[in-house]
């Protein structure tokens, strides 16, 4: 899970009704604890059935909140005083029950009357067995209550607690995370309407059926580009290489191994985007010729032959279409400006992100990053070492502001 600094003071309120993923919502307030969030819980009484209070708030290192009418505090706008708190709201898992009531208007207890008086963001995460999921009254309580602002946090398919499979599970964490972190994002709608297109990751060359050739990339940075992406209301296309990541929510997923294969998809994705974003490791060679047996050790020196694989940046510089950006990455240990404006001119970008690896906290496998931005107007800023998750925001924020 890629973490922020985004999180830190924020006011977030999880609502918690009664259903068997309850349990999960501990892992989701330990997370937002760690980034510095300032987090309070709401359970209903069936809630309760399924997990303590006393266990949230042992996380939360606050009261959690059930009751409409508390004996042990304030009573007569303790519900407003909840909403007027919040900056952003998480309602998870939302039962069915739940859902319905939300869309109805109905406020017959804590979390309903809460609900109803907030004035922030807020996300719903259904959770419920897949006949309950499927039913269209609950369909139709979702799409409503989108259209009314809500951000709907969809479930995933998996072994359900009636030992069967299904759609109704909640979400997983990294995705209940995404879905806050779009909720609380200063610049949500920035990017709506528009296609970005990121690539991430590293490539594989196959040499024979047990070895390849690959890099260090562990695709952190274009996932954060994706996730901000998602967050600013882009339609996203991730095209990637093999990770060790969970894949985001909301994003077509385009999983490939070769450079070749990367090449193909985004060939295929390039023509429909506005911004493309290449932050993949791609291989800049490949071997001459695959084994088809497991190549044997032999005495002496062993010689590889290798071919270039195809510029996939230039091709996309080549293609660029009235009005679409693209970004390139580069990764240099030397001459890292000279290189990087090079680069820049020769592949006709729109923007260069500049990072040396070895520099600390920069460069693969780390959850941070330092760069330095270059625009083709001459624009240049300097990132400090920020999260990935942040870079990629403020990646944005630079690259958009040359609109203006």
């Amino acid at each position: 899970m890629l973490p922020t600094n985004r999180f830190k003071g924020k006011h977030i309120l999880l609502g918690v009704t009664g259903g068997i993923a309850a349990y999960k919502t501990t892992e989701l307030v330990r997370h937002l604890i760690k980034q510095g969030t300032d987090v309070r819980v709401m359970m209903t009484n069936t809630a309760k059935k399924f997990i303590t209070p006393l266990t949230l708030e042992t996380l939360s290192t606050n009261p959690v909140e059930s009751e409409m009418f508390p004996e042990s505090s304030f009573q007569g706008t303790h519900h407003i005083r909840l909403a007027d708190w919040s900056e952003a709201a998480i309602f998870a898992p939302a039962t069915y029950n739940f859902i319905g009531k939300l869309n109805a208007g109905i406020a017959d207890d804590l979390l309903t009357t809460v609900a109803a008086a907030l004035h922030c963001p807020v996300v719903i995460a259904p959770a419920m067995n897949v006949h309950l999921w499927e039913n269209p009254v609950l369909q139709r309580n979702l799409k409503q209550l989108q259209t009314q602002g809500f951000l709907i946090c969809p479930p995933e398919e998996g072994f359900l607690a009636e030992g069967y499979r299904g759609m109704g599970r909640l979400a997983p964490l990294e995705h209940l995370v995404q879905y806050l972190y779009r909720s609380i994002h200063p610049a949500a709608d920035s990017l709506a309407g528009r296609r970005v297109l990121v690539t991430a990751g590293r490539t594989e060359e196959t040499l024979d059926p047990v070895r390849y050739l690959t890099n260090k990339s562990s695709g952190k940075m274009g996932f954060a580009l994706a996730q901000e992406a998602f967050a600013r209301g882009a339609r996203v296309t991730l095209i990637h290489g093999p990770v060790e990541l969970p894949l985001p929510a909301g994003v077509k997923n385009v999983s490939v191994t070769s450079a070749a294969e990367m090449f193909e998809a985004v060939q295929r994705n390039l023509g429909d985007s506005d911004i493309y974003l290449s932050a993949a490791a791609i291989a800049d060679y490949t071997p001459e010729q695959f084994s088809e047996q497991k190549i044997k050790k032999q005495a002496g020196n062993f010689s590889l032959s290798l071919k270039r694989t195809v510029d996939i940046l230039k091709f996309a510089g080549a293609k660029k279409k009235a009005g679409q950006q693209i970004v390139g990455f580069a990764v240099e240990t030397e001459a890292d400006e000279s290189n990087a404006v090079k680069k820049l001119a020769d592949k006709n970008l729109d923007l260069v992100v500049l990072n040396n690896p070895l520099e600390e906290g920069a460069g693969f496998r780390h959850d941070t990053n330092r760069v330095t931005l270059i625009h083709k107007s001459g624009e240049r800023r300097e990132i400090p070492q920020l999260p990935k998750l942040d870079v990629a925001f403020e990646i944005f924020e630079f690259l958009l502001a040359q609109e203006k």
